[in-house]
């Protein structure tokens, strides 16, 4: 993986940890991540009306792809209500760079060298350990983190999906532009299902920060869509993850919560596992 490939997707990271720092702090998660999808479809119109059209053997992983962003969504609104922002947001993301990892390895036939599995393995390591998990011995407190860990195996299952489809698309940004203005329907009907009307407010100030938020996921995942077409999808992946060490950032400067020691352990390991991949790629 060249340096300048890395570096955008270390600006997806940034990019993810931003508009999930502005999830975290919505009162109603639904109809922020709703927005969002809107956000997100809205942007991709451009490349919908300005990229060739994707090859027709996309088209089954487009349509697969939308439905595990949604159930990735409502998981996502599940592990955020029941659990702790700096508890679930760990184990989703910490769980999907192994999955996603071994999901290209059976289904796209990628073959993993000794420095990707132990770079994926040192960036998983540390962004699970960033989670609380001394209480998961007890039953009642296991909803939340498998909510999480549910959240991060659709994080797997997407992006194996993508990372098949874009390169069958012949075009990831135009895959990438259908795939975002597919995924901006579902949540919407579901909102409006259990509300009896649309999210989008357009005099309340919620409203633009939700549809800014989803123009950001859609750069941050755009690029992440073109960058499995030049690597590994589960090297791209455990670098995207790495969106953890900025939410620590975020939430240590702006959020008002504490950046403790093992936190910063947690950072170094993922850290080291970020050289590993980048300077064997």
């Amino acid at each position: 993986m060249s340096l300048p490939v890395i570096a955008l997707v270390l600006a997806a990271a940034l990019l993810h940890a931003s508009w999930n720092a502005l999830l975290k702090s919505s009162h109603d998660r639904l109809a922020s991540l709703s927005l969002m999808t809107i956000g997100a479809g809205l942007g991709a119109i451009p490349l919908v009306l300005w990229r060739p059209w994707p090859d027709m053997a996309s088209w089954f992983y487009i349509i697969l792809s939308g439905v595990l962003h949604t159930g990735y969504n409502l998981f996502l609104i599940r592990a955020y209500q029941i659990g702790d922002f700096g508890q679930s947001y760990p184990i989703a993301r910490g769980s999907s760079p192994l999955l996603v990892a071994l999901g290209a390895a059976l289904f796209a036939g990628e073959q993993l060298g000794i420095h990707t599995v132990a770079g994926i393995l040192l960036v998983s390591a540390g962004i699970v350990s960033l989670a609380d998990l001394r209480s998961l011995g007890r039953r009642e407190h296991l909803a939340a983190p498998m909510a999480a860990f549910a959240t991060g195996a659709f994080i797997a299952a997407y992006t194996v999906t993508d990372g098949i489809g874009a390169r069958l698309a012949g075009d990831a940004m135009a895959y990438a532009g259908w795939l975002f203005v597919t995924d901006s329907i579902p949540l919407a009907l579901i909102y409006w299902h259990r509300h009896g009307r649309s999210p989008v407010v357009l005099s309340q100030k919620e409203t633009w920060i939700g549809l800014a938020g989803g123009v950001m996921s859609l750069l941050a995942y755009g690029i992440v869509i073109w960058a499995v077409t030049l690597a590994p999808m589960g090297m791209v992946s455990a670098l995207r993850e790495t969106s953890v060490l900025f939410a620590l950032l975020i939430g240590t400067l702006f959020l008002g919560e504490k950046l403790t020691l093992r936190r910063v352990l947690s950072c170094l390991v993922i850290a080291a596992g970020a050289v590993v991949l980048g300077a064997h790629h």
